[in-house]
């Protein structure tokens, strides 16, 4: 018995454009070999119990050798019988990808597997630009074509050794009085090293110096960028602007279209990268949103909930409690649904408490019939439309969606206080709790920092433009989390933002800037936050702050789109 090996196109770099059938494998996956042009976004599609396994190269750097990645793959099949090994490739497998090369390698050892093609760049960087490869009545064919080969003449991948050759086109083998014959478009891939090599032989064969040329790097991801040129000022322009690979060189008529049909940069988030960093279940929203914009988006969760298990009259263990005061604890219990009665308006502070409520009211038997008569209070308008989910609507929502505005409202009802419920987390602060001192507190979720992150996301993280928070709870674990691996002794991140921040003490978790002694993984300063607190928060661990005019995902959206406008 062995695993089966499915050798999957990633695409381009845009995460929207792996397949379905791809990303259905990557979440049942046990392994994932995976190649370094491959989108972070679709890695956080990964199983996250899977084996990662990077094996990418840089144009001068092989991490692993091909010969390796072969064996390996047959390796991992061995280790997982009846396993789902994942080869996550750049672009198409087949497309100068050395698919065919794993294949034959799978073949000769027994190892079943399955080739998923992914949308190769040589389409859809173009189109991404604005310059269709095909167009009537300037090009009825395109021609794909590598832009550097290895000694023997074999071809290298697009994201592999661009510059082995210390003699630039030396080893081409490319009929170039053909090419320069053709009529279509050339597309050539891995060519940028080669260029100007490849442009002085096809005009000494014929082509018209004057040909249009457009080199495009990082195609489809946050970054692309087009730099024009023609055949004759190629090699110049290649050095002037400081064009590099990963790129893509188109030639013939259908480029000077990309002057009118170019409408990825005129995307509002277009060349940004943000990190999100919302529980998993909760960031599809914002990500679809902010992908949509034209940004590339990290869902980096920094913490995860899950619910504490009703206890009648249970009291909740002070560990669970950490940050209450002792005074604090007493009152403060599990889910109890049997005392319902005892309750007249139930208050909810998040969206979390109101699915973990919920859900252990319809585990204890129960249905939203218990709550007939009474009346129910939000702290926000996130929270009012998770309710709404549930055919529950609002009684209460302060104008100021805080803790505070919420309490204040509360304590102004000429009501019984002692008749209050709330439903809050195990982190929850003592802010309701001092405006409605005889109000009752059931803790029905409770939120667990995630520990780490794996290394791909770290290194993710480290070229964003911004983070995105939506709690105090995630700002605390985000720099804590950060912090680990320079306190750990990791080797530092490095990246166009950095942030210092001051050393763990034994006398306070928090990370401030009052003692600046410790480099920590540099991340960025921008953050955009939802509500004053999450602000707060940010801006204690140094963070630039931009905050949501409304406590609301458009709202936050609305204010990110709104800074970059001012930016640009």
């Amino acid at each position: 018995m062995k695993g089966t090996v499915y050798l999957i196109g990633a695409g381009p770099g845009d995460p929207g454009l792996l397949t379905l059938r791809g990303k259905e494998i990557l979440e049942k996956a046990d392994v994932v070999v995976y190649d370094r042009l491959v989108s972070p976004a679709i890695l956080g599609m990964c199983n996250p119990k899977a084996k990662m396994v990077d094996v990418g190269k840089m144009p001068t750097h092989h991490k692993v050798k091909q010969s390796e990645i072969n064996r390996l793959l047959v390796q991992f099949a061995c280790e997982f019988p009846g396993g789902v090994i994942a080869r996550l490739k750049g672009g198409d497998p087949f497309v100068f990808g050395r698919g065919g090369e794993e294949a034959l390698e799978l073949v000769s050892a027994g190892v079943e597997f399955e080739v998923v093609p992914g949308i190769t760049s040589a389409i859809s960087v173009p189109a991404y630009a604005g310059i269709p490869v095909s167009h009537r009545g300037i090009a009825t064919s395109f021609h794909i074509i590598t832009g550097h080969e290895k000694a023997d003449g074999r071809t290298c991948h697009p994201e592999r050794s661009e510059a082995e050759s210390k003699d630039p086109g030396q080893n081409l083998s490319l009929d170039f009085e053909t090419l320069a014959k053709c009529p279509g478009t050339l597309i050539f891939l891995m060519g940028v090293a080669n260029m100007d090599f490849i442009a002085r032989r096809l005009m000494e064969c014929g082509k018209d110096p004057k040909t249009p040329l457009a080199f495009i790097e990082k195609g489809t991801t946050p970054y692309q960028r087009t730099v024009m040129a023609t055949l004759e000022t190629a090699g110049e322009t290649i050095a002037r602007e400081n064009v590099t690979a990963p790129a893509i060189t188109i030639m013939g008529g259908v480029v000077e279209l990309g002057q009118t049909l170019a409408w990825k940069k005129n995307l509002p988030l277009a060349g940004k990268r943000l990190v999100v960093t919302r529980a998993a279940k909760q960031a599809s929203g914002i990500t679809a949103r902010l992908t949509a914009l034209g940004a590339e988006v990290i869902e980096t969760p920094m913490i995860e909930t899950r619910d504490v298990i009703p206890a009648t009259s249970s009291v909740i263990p002070a560990v669970i409690l950490e940050g209450q005061s002792p005074d604090r604890i007493t009152g403060i219990s599990s889910a109890d649904f049997n005392a319902l009665a005892n309750f007249d308006i139930l208050v909810f502070t998040s969206t979390n408490g109101v699915e973990s409520f919920f859900r252990q009211l319809f585990a204890a038997g129960y249905d939203v019939r218990v709550l007939a008569g009474k009346k129910i209070a939000s702290v926000g308008k996130i929270t009012e439309k998770k309710l709404l989910e549930y055919g529950i609507r609002c009684d209460y929502v302060p104008e100021d969606h805080t803790g505070e505005g919420l309490g204040r409202l509360l304590a102004s009802l000429l009501v019984d206080h002692s008749r209050i419920l709330l439903l809050q987390g195990n982190l929850a602060d003592d802010t309701l709790l001092k405006l409605l001192p005889q109000a009752t507190r059931w803790v029905v979720y409770e939120t667990l920092p995630v520990a780490e992150l794996p290394e791909w996301k770290r290194e993710a993280v480290v070229g964003a433009d911004a983070v995105v928070f939506a709690s105090t709870s995630a700002v605390e674990n985000f720099c804590s989390v950060i912090l680990s691996y320079t306190t750990l002794g990791a080797s530092p991140l490095s990246g166009s933002y950095a942030l210092w921040v001051g050393e763990r003490s034994s006398e306070s978790k928090d990370l401030n800037r009052e003692s600046l002694t410790t480099p920590a993984s540099c991340f960025p300063r921008l953050a955009f936050c939802i509500g004053r607190m999450t602000e707060s928060a940010a801006r204690k661990h140094g963070f630039e702050t931009v905050t949501s005019d409304e406590t609301t995902m458009d709202s936050l959206v609305k204010k990110i789109v709104e800074h970059y406008k001012k930016e640009s």
